[in-house]
């Protein structure tokens, strides 16, 4: 290969400024990333990348260097925020407030298994007949005394009438057994009055006899005559006695005490009775309902519902909570009542019992504990809270759900761990 004729051109001519161009453009170079690198250390910020056509291009004039602009200040540091310190402060003070409130608190058994309860009656009488009249509507609200509904009153009618007649038959029947009894009387004392002078006439007889005076026949008819006296003046007592007997052994007793006559009034009160029930009024105040039930012209027999009445005022809350929640809770321990249907209002009552057993007892077929599969089930207790300020207040319906807070008056106080800490501290002070 033949060599090269071109000439070399010799290291040392090189144009001095060609060489300090280079120069020059090393230093910017440097300069710029001595900039990215304090950049990236002050701000966290990535150093800003340089154009391709920046590095290749020469610098016209050396760029200033963060030395020679000595004047200019660096990016000022963010200030530290105090939320962390203040956060850090308030935890001790939020650990004892908190601990505080829960050894103080726990006074109040709270539970929403509690339900308002109403007095309610299914509307009947004792007596049977046709519906004739219907006084009020469904769901109207009625007050004790307020009539319901009527039965057809004629055959009522007809046995008042029926009765009080038996009873003037009844009082007739004691006034004539008082005259008998006066008879009776008048007939002894005339009977005693005829003794004498039968004796005297079989007196004479028997003297006559003697002497042959007199026949036998004389003689024993005298002696018929007397004895015949005599037996009149048993006959009269006795009847005398029957009679007193049946006007109740006191002849001039009022004619209303005695005992035929009493008989005859109370046949004549149940009549009435009978009679003023088939005007049917409500035994409390309340609300009525299923009055759709009963129409006009029904035959209702006795004693079978019409419709139902619900108490408007005899109201209760029967709350049935955990036996574990019951610890502290006793009768006559006031209570806050809040129902579901009205937030916002609040009613006061008091515990008036509780149940001595649980509602499982009552079942039909309670819970027994012999069998191997038996598993433990927390139990609940009925209690009974009254109501004290229904007056004023929003209406109650029997069914509604509420939420029960009892007061106790128990304090949850420390852990029982805490308290026998503190316990064999002090033993060992």
């Amino acid at each position: 290969m033949a060599e090269s004729t071109s000439p070399k051109k010799p290291a040392g001519d090189e144009t001095p400024a060609g060489r300090t161009d280079q120069i020059i453009q090393l230093d910017s170079q440097r300069e710029q990333r001595r900039a990215s690198v304090v950049v990236e250390n002050d701000e966290l910020e990535a150093p800003v990348a340089l154009e391709p056509a920046a590095l290749e291009a020469p610098a016209k004039e050396p760029q200033p260097t963060r030395a020679h602009a000595g004047a200019a200040p660096g990016p000022a540091k963010p200030k530290r925020s105090l939320t962390r310190p203040v956060l850090f402060a308030l935890l001790p003070v939020a650990l004892v407030v908190g601990g505080y409130y829960y050894v103080t608190g726990g006074q109040l058994m709270t539970t929403d298994n509690a339900y308002i309860q109403a007095q309610s009656l299914g509307v009947s009488t004792d007596v049977s007949g046709t519906v004739q009249e219907i006084d009020v509507h469904e769901n109207q609200a009625v007050k004790k005394g307020d009539v319901l509904f009527r039965l057809r009153p004629a055959s009522f009618e007809t046995a008042v009438a029926a009765a009080q007649a038996q009873l003037g038959t009844v009082r007739n029947q004691v006034l004539t057994l008082e005259a008998s009894y006066q008879q009776s009387l008048s007939q002894i004392e005339q009977a005693q009055a005829d003794i004498p002078y039968y004796e005297a006439a079989f007196q004479r007889q028997q003297d006559l006899l003697k002497t042959s005076t007199a026949s036998k026949a004389s003689f024993d008819s005298a002696q018929h005559d007397l004895v015949a006296a005599r037996q009149k003046v048993s006959v009269a007592r006795a009847q005398a006695q029957a009679t007193l007997a049946q006007l109740g052994g006191e002849a001039n007793q009022p004619v209303e005490k005695n005992p035929f006559y009493l008989q005859a009034q109370s046949g004549v009160d149940d009549a009435q009775r009978n009679l003023a029930d088939s005007v049917v009024k409500a035994p409390f105040d309340g609300i009525v309902t299923n009055v759709d039930a009963l129409q006009v012209g029904k035959y209702l027999p006795a004693s079978q519902p019409a419709f139902s009445l619900v108490s408007s005022t005899d109201l209760w809350i029967a709350a049935e909570p955990k036996e574990t929640e019951l610890t502290y809770v006793r009768p006559g321990q006031t209570a806050t009542i809040s129902v579901d249907t009205y937030p916002g209002a609040v009613w006061h009552g008091t515990v008036a019992s509780i149940s001595p057993a649980s509602s499982s007892s009552f079942s039909l077929l309670p819970a027994q504990n012999t069998t191997g599969n038996w598993v433990k089930v927390v139990q609940r207790i009925p209690m009974r809270v009254t109501i004290d300020d229904i007056e004023g207040k929003p209406p109650l319906r029997g069914g509604m759900s509420v939420v029960l807070d009892v007061d106790t008056g128990h304090a949850r106080g420390l852990p029982d761990f805490v308290t026998n800490l503190i316990g064999l501290f002090g033993q060992k002070s």
